[in-house]
């Protein structure tokens, strides 16, 4: 049966080029979708730049342009990496487009027809010389809770604390450096804390829709208090002018937050899509057959389990059928890092003349249908690459393919002997296993199971040995069986691979003059076929091509050569005895550990130091550590901190980890911890 499924990959910001988790984003769906057309299958796979916001406004600013040439500047570089990386969206628009702007409105004026959407007054930090009220990572100043400098509004990057920029210590504005005053504004709330949202939600999420791992990571948002009611935080959907994005109706000077519009993309992208090829676009989303599926990074999951299902429900809109969730790329067990030399450029990769199916290789070979980081390890991408696709795969054609040219025109023989057939069915029967884990995105099993195949193949003409059989009088027809088993066997598995290497694909059909391969093809043999001139499908990866990525450009600036202070900081100035003194540092139990509702970093503690009660300390550690690892350790405190009210509650103290100062080179967080036979209330001296 035919499915009909409306595809999207999440929206990369207008501000710069694509990033090489873009592309892999892109090359996970872009995969799963190639896979589903082969099978027949009706699919309109869409995408759009996240065009709104601030950030874009203040840049198109600085670069002398209106945001929308700004951002028409940024999308004219999409095309040639999408085309580079045969990356094949069906349509890109802009979150910009009249669509998406008819669309947002629509979607929000329902949510307020359904009582779901209130003004509140908030108080905001507001730049007297810029005239706006600022975003979070717009402010600057000294952390609250370490005092760690230029630290930004919403999170300081040395502890670890979560805070609101009204807790910053000497905050300026990070566009003029003027002190921001605090001003009152209107703001509008999508009430997600509903009890229709809650109740929705609590379903939506647990039914399957999601990976377990997310679903499970989601359940935690959904704790109940003492009288069982679940609280979620409403959402905080506007922003004041000036500000680049949609005006909210009939509020004029309010802005929709970027976030509220960006998703709407999805669907402005395929209404502007169904324009140019005359679908209706109405009633395709109210087909009860239609799936509709979304990949995303991990980074994303709360926009898109909670405020986007919810906004599409309660609109009156089709919900998601399917989130598909995958991790972060690390290259040589490293985060990404320019400065380190361990990012990869798209477009340098291009322009070196890479192969851009090498890296669709690779990437799917690593892929999996959970939410794990893959790593890029070049030394392992020459390998793998070079072994499997070019001493595996296209062997098999290189070896057959001159004999069938030379001696026999080109036509494949009409029967390949019973050893031909027995090893063509079993490359045939293996089409449905591999078809299973195409679906559920287990590309890299999927691959395994495709070079398990190749290696049977390359055992049979390693035993039957073609180049022998050539030499001897009267073997030309076992010559010329072998030579079309090894052809057919690399049409079925050209088939197989064709979702991932599509242009390689087309290659061979053309070698083969067969017309475009289908899935069902596999289970078909070519018969009496003449194919045509062989020509190399596939060049080997050259190392030394390769390390040129990891290059920096010629007009980046020279390293400095110079001493690399202890945990990438200097050393703080020379204190006397007494000034240490006067910091009280107390062992302490960890009696529980819990998440912080509200917060992807804090974690909260209840202590026993000794003094005959428990204290609570909210700690930056929830990146490093589960609660339940932490709980009935011991560790240290410095208990003589004044207390300090935070968003999420009073810390009465803190608790003492060890970190570098690069986070994301180094982004090992270490919490101190005493040995055994110490107990809570002895003094660290």
């Amino acid at each position: 049966m035919s499915r009909k499924l409306f595809v999207t990959t999440a929206l990369p910001y207008a501000n710069g080029p694509f990033h090489i988790g873009h592309i892999m984003e892109y090359i996970q769906a872009d995969t799963w979708v190639r896979f589903q057309r082969l099978q027949g299958h009706e699919v309109h796979f869409v995408c759009a730049d996240d065009a709104h916001g601030a950030p874009i406004m203040i840049a198109a600013e600085k670069a002398g342009l209106t945001p929308q040439a700004f951002v028409a500047d940024i999308a004219a570089g999409r095309k040639p990496t999408l085309e580079g990386f045969h990356i094949a969206f069906d349509n890109w628009h802009s979150t910009d487009g009249p669509e998406n702007h008819e669309l947002a409105r629509s979607i929000y004026l329902a949510l307020r027809k359904n009582e779901l959407i209130e003004s509140r007054t908030v108080e905001q930090f507001y730049d007297p010389e810029k005239g706006m009220f600022l975003p979070d990572r717009f402010i600057k100043g000294e952390c609250p809770n370490c005092g760690a400098p230029d630290q930004y509004g919403d999170n300081c990057e040395s502890c670890g604390a979560v805070y609101t920029p009204t807790d910053l210590k000497n905050p300026r504005s990070a566009l003029t450096g003027a002190t921001p005053v605090l001003r009152s504004s209107e703001h509008f709330f999508f009430r997600l804390s509903d009890p229709r949202c809650v109740e929705f939600l609590e379903e939506w999420t647990q039914d399957g829709r999601l990976q377990p791992e997310v679903a499970n990571k989601v359940r935690e948002w959904f704790k109940r208090d003492e009288q069982g009611k679940v609280s979620l935080g409403d959402w905080d959907i506007s922003r004041d002018a000036p500000y680049f994005g949609i005006e909210i109706p009939d509020a004029p000077g309010k802005y929709f937050y970027v976030w509220l519009d960006a998703p709407v993309g999805y669907l402005a992208s395929l209404k502007n899509w169904f324009g140019k090829i005359g679908i209706d676009y109405d009633a395709y989303l109210a087909d009860p057959s239609l799936e509709q599926i979304h990949f995303i990074g991990k980074d994303i999951v709360t926009f898109h389990t909670l405020f986007w299902p919810a906004m599409l429900k309660f609109s009156g809109r089709k919900v998601p059928d399917r989130i598909y969730v995958h991790g972060h790329l690390t290259v040589s067990g490293a985060k990404m890092s320019k400065s380190c030399g361990t990012g990869i450029s798209p477009l340098r990769y291009l322009e070196l003349g890479l192969d851009a199916e090498w890296l669709r290789y690779y990437i799917c070979a690593k892929l999996n249908g959970r939410v794990e980081d893959l790593d890029f390890n070049p030394d392992d991408f020459v390998a793998r690459v070079n072994a499997d696709l070019v001493g595996k795969y296209i062997n098999i054609a290189s070896r057959a393919a001159g004999f069938l040219s030379r001696r026999f025109g080109g036509r494949l023989s009409a029967d390949v002997g019973v050893e031909g057939r027995v090893l063509l069915d079993g490359l045939r029967a293996q089409a449905d296993t591999i078809k299973g884990l195409y679906e559920e995105r287990e590309f890299g099993k999927a691959l395994r199971e495709v070079m398990l195949l190749t290696d049977r193949v390359n055992e049979f003409v390693d035993r039957i040995k073609p180049w022998e059989l050539a030499k001897q009088a009267g073997m030309d027809a076992a010559l010329h069986d072998a030579c079309t088993v090894c052809i057919e066997a690399f049409r079925v598995l050209t088939i197989y691979l064709k979702p991932v290497l599509p242009a390689l694909a087309a290659r061979v059909e053309a070698f083969l003059q067969v017309p475009a391969l289908v899935w069902a093809d596999s289970a078909r043999a070519m018969g009496h076929h003449g194919i045509g001139e062989y020509r190399h499908l596939m060049q080997r990866v050259d190392p030394k091509r390769l390390e040129a990525l990891f290059e920096p450009p010629a007009d980046a600036p020279p390293a400095q050569e110079e001493e690399t202070p202890p945990g990438g900081e200097a050393l703080a100035a020379e204190i006397g005895i007494a000034d240490f003194a006067k910091v009280d540092l107390r062992i302490a139990r960890i009696v529980a550990a819990e998440r912080v509702e509200g917060s992807s970093k804090l974690l909260c503690l209840t202590l026993d130091a000794g003094e005959g009660r428990l204290r609570q300390v909210f700690g930056g550690i929830a990146s490093a550590y589960a609660p339940e690892q932490l709980a009935g350790k011991l560790t240290v405190l410095v208990a003589n901190l004044a207390p300090r009210q935070m968003k999420f509650g009073v810390s009465e103290g803190m608790v003492l980890a060890a970190s570098h100062a690069d986070k994301k080179a180094h982004p090992g967080l270490y919490v101190l911890e005493p040995w055994p036979g110490a107990v809570p209330g002895l003094r660290v001296r």
